[in-house]
């Protein structure tokens, strides 16, 4: 990047920067864009294919989940890397159809190209693409279906949608039940529902369907000594939050200790510090302790013959959904310990589950915290799994909170598509060229359902248009029937807020991406070159001098 001044050029970039303009810069990010579009697009539906990402130490991970796909990919293209922004945007608000915000982003882009070719200006694209997505969104209330938030069948439907293509099929309806419970069980009286609650532990070793909830909290830790009770009914949990050992000072302090006698005293001083700390945890009438912070050796042995059973170093995280679960108070000081704090269980016990000790804390009253564990084959299964069941708890949580869901398998975008087309004619315009152009390119999702499926994606586009038009708004392609099929009936519904998200997230950053005319990249910091690396020190960093010392001249 250079200015002309009387024949003599003006350096304005580092050397090494670049510069792209106009079009060309329009070219390469739309370019960009559409790469990360495309290669999340085969996992698009029931019959979507997954991928396998290896990473530089070799780690493997194999999903089918848009979010995870491009998390794992290293993108460096700035264009890509804000595809990728709304992958995660969607994943945070909604947790699925994050494929589709990404897909229905990167058709926009492709179409926003074909208008610029005509020499439509990008602020007349950006304009008519704000002016369809708002239109889409209002056109999306109309055509959602309000639900109850205790309508269980609703809700297993949702999640086996968002469970469907994703390894997960085979026990859709185990898990589906396991989810809609989860949900049912942590959702707040005032309708909000935080999916944190819901802890789901992995664990290989057994099939998918010896899955389980419990109705409480599973704590991946083990009794801290093995004289303790590993089964405790009728539990009185207390949640400390401060440790089981002598108090230290808080300013440095110096005991200065003369004769063994002293030494003896000061050690039986300690231990009768620890006994009385016991004491008062038993007198509190707890059986169980869940301790944050450490537990001395000394009061593991009277914590023992106390007959508590006392887990330490229980995550910050883990305390607080113990809390919720058992209705216990979290205790940060020792003195403060009193029986009315006390969270209450049916039982805590101590389980091995693939091979590994786990707290299983059980049968509360009204546990406002729940736990999943899952079992698969393999790690790459459980993961994957972990995955599925994440999004399928999120979208359930998304339903009781909305209460609004749209038929599946395209069946909404085909719907947006033929009124935005509608509503382009009114506009009248440049601008109509450009809502069109975002109508059609939310035809991509049906188009995809059919290519991954391995139909013919004109055929059935058409199909599905014909039913549309004819007043059959629910209607969406059955991939297995290959046949556009009622959605609504056929039990394949998503949160309204899905496609309103994927729509907005998708609309703005193909807006962002289009107003960008002119790269300027600056120099990249290149590491020292093979010959520099050379001379600081030959292979391995030890050459030159003997003994290992770098040479220096």
């Amino acid at each position: 990047m250079s200015a002309q001044l009387g024949g003599q050029p003006i350096l304005i970039l580092k050397e090494g920067g670049s510069r792209t303009r106009g079009r060309d810069a329009q070219s390469m990010n739309i370019a960009a864009a559409k790469a990360v579009a495309g290669a999340v697009r085969t996992t698009l539906g029931p019959k979507g294919m997954d991928k396998m990402l290896v990473d530089t130490i070799g780690d493997v991970v194999i999903t089918n989940d848009g979010v995870t796909i491009l998390k794992e990919m290293d993108i460096e293209h700035p264009a890509a890397k804000m595809m990728v922004e709304v992958a995660k945007t969607q994943d945070d608000e909604v947790g699925d159809g994050t494929t589709s915000a990404v897909v229905i982003a990167g058709e926009l882009l492709k179409k926003s190209e074909e208008l610029l070719e005509q020499d439509v200006h990008p602020t007349v694209i950006t304009l008519g693409y704000r002016q369809a997505a708002e239109k889409a969104q209002e056109l999306l209330k109309t055509i959602a279906v309000d639900v109850k938030a205790k309508d269980k069948e609703i809700l297993a439907k949702i999640a086996g949608t968002a469970m469907t293509g994703k390894n997960a099929e085979a026990s859709k309806d185990k898990l589906c039940d396991l989810i809609v419970r989860a949900i049912t069980l942590v959702a707040d009286a005032d309708g909000t529902v935080d999916t944190e609650n819901v802890k789901v532990e992995k664990r290989v070793g057994g099939a998918i369907e010896d899955s389980e909830i419990v109705e409480g909290m599973i704590i991946d830790k083990e009794r801290v000594h093995p004289g303790m009770p590993k089964t405790v009914k009728s539990a009185k949990i207390l949640l400390l939050n401060a440790a089981v050992e002598y108090k230290k000072t808080e300013v440095d302090a110096e005991i200065s200790i003369t004769s063994p006698d002293q030494l003896q005293l000061f050690l039986d001083e300690e231990e009768r510090m620890i006994k009385g700390i016991v004491e008062k945890i038993k007198a509190s009438g707890a059986n169980v302790l869940f301790c944050q912070k450490g537990i001395d050796d000394i009061a593991q042995h009277y914590l023992s013959k106390a007959g508590i059973l006392a887990v330490r170093r229980v995550k910050k995280s883990d305390m607080e959904k113990l809390a919720r679960a058992t209705g216990g108070a979290l205790i940060s000081s020792i003195d403060a310990i009193s029986a009315d704090e006390l969270g209450v269980a049916g039982l805590v016990e101590e389980r091995k589950v693939g091979g590994e000790e786990m707290i299983f804390v059980e049968k509360c009253k009204n546990p406002k915290a729940v736990s999943i564990i899952i079992k698969g084959g393999t790690e790459h299964v459980v993961d994957e799994l972990g995955r599925a069941l994440e999004d399928a708890l999120r979208v359930v949580g998304v339903v009781v909170e909305d209460k609004k869901i749209v038929a599946g398998g395209g069946a909404p975008e085909v719907e947006l598509s033929l009124r935005l087309r509608e509503y382009a004619a009114t506009q009248g315009g440049r601008i109509q060229l450009a809502i069109e152009a975002f109508a059609s390119a939310l035809e991509v999702i049906p188009r995809t359902l059919a290519e991954n499926a391995g139909l013919d994606p004109i055929d059935k586009l058409v199909e599905l248009r014909a039913a549309h038009e004819k007043g059959k708004k629910t209607f969406g392609l059955d991939v297995f029937e290959g046949k556009p099929v009622d959605m609504l009936a056929a039990g394949v519904v998503e949160p309204l807020r899905v496609k309103t998200q994927a729509i907005a997230s998708a609309a703005e950053a193909a807006v962002m991406i289009l107003r960008i005319d002119d790269v300027i990249a600056s120099a990249k910091s290149a590491g020292p070159s093979p010959e520099e690396m050379a001379a600081m020190g030959g292979a391995g960093g030890m050459g030159g001098m003997p003994g290992g010392m770098p040479g220096m001249m």
